[in-house]
């Protein structure tokens, strides 16, 4: 894919702040614009998730970080832990595009698990000139709530009432196990006093992760712009509207100039 898009990819590793060794492919286009893109993929898939959307951007001259999550493909990690650690793992991946290839703006992507860990690192990596984020869950407890409906053919309400003692038993038992506390993983907590542009894309027909998400978190911060897509299921957009998708996206990120001053942290 690189060859064909006249650009030079090379295999980088950063270390998270547990120790653990997180992989990503950076790609760089030899007519490059300044900016740059990482991309960021969904549960249970790695990099090679986000390959079509870094040929897009590729061809724009944008140059691409694409991470392999914590626990995913070749990087390190004992558990995925849905953004509660990948946040700071996605910080570091920041400073590494920004020490190394020195663009004018860093944006970032995500799909579905990649767009809330995106969403939730907008609270310790402020530099970002702005995001987008497809099929992303409000919080975990929320979707827990719909998993519960999911798996017995009714809405959430069965996991907010009948079966909340299960949810809560899974939170109990994932802070014993692991020391961690599941409960805070938010991204609608999150972008509540951000002020990073956000752009939040969800198919209309998402049968995985309901739009009421994205709903829920545009509720709670005005100045996030929405984009619910027709015919699009979960993480489909690209599928329902190639060409709106492609348009919406770049203009997005081309609207968000952002400074040098601002990448710096000045």
């Amino acid at each position: 894919m690189a060859p064909r898009h006249d650009s030079q990819i090379d295999n980088v590793v950063t270390l998270a702040s547990d120790g653990s060794h997180l992989q990503a492919w950076s790609i760089r286009p030899s007519q490059r614009n300044g900016d740059a893109v990482s991309l960021l993929h969904g549960l249970s898939d790695n990099r090679m998730g986000m390959i079509g959307y870094a040929e897009m951007l590729l061809n724009r001259g944008f140059t691409i970080l694409m991470p392999d999550a914590r626990d995913h493909g070749a990087s390190d990690g004992a558990v995925a832990t849905y953004g509660l650690l990948e946040a700071e793992d996605i910080r570091k991946w920041f400073d590494w595009l920004r020490d190394h290839d020195h663009p004018n703006c860093i944006f970032g992507f995500g799909e579905s698990m990649g767009a809330a860990q995106l969403l939730q690192s907008l609270t310790a990596e402020t530099r970002f000139c702005a995001v987008a984020a497809e099929s992303s869950f409000s919080s975990l407890r929320e979707i827990a709530y719909d998993r519960v409906g999911q798996f017995f053919g009714t809405g959430p309400w069965l996991g907010r009432t009948f079966l909340r003692p299960v949810v809560e038993v899974a939170f109990i038992y994932t802070q014993h196990r692991y020391r961690l506390d599941l409960q805070t993983v938010s991204p609608l907590a999150a972008l509540t006093t951000t002020h990073v542009p956000v752009f939040l894309i969800h198919g209309q027909q998402d049968g995985n992760i309901p739009t009421r998400h994205s709903q829920m978190i545009a509720a709670r911060n005005p100045s996030v712009v929405v984009w619910e897509v027709p015919g699009a299921d979960h993480c489909g957009a690209v599928g329902a509207a190639p060409r709106q998708f492609e348009k919406t996206l770049i203009s997005w990120f081309v609207a968000h100039p952002g400074s040098k001053a601002a990448l710096l942290g000045h």
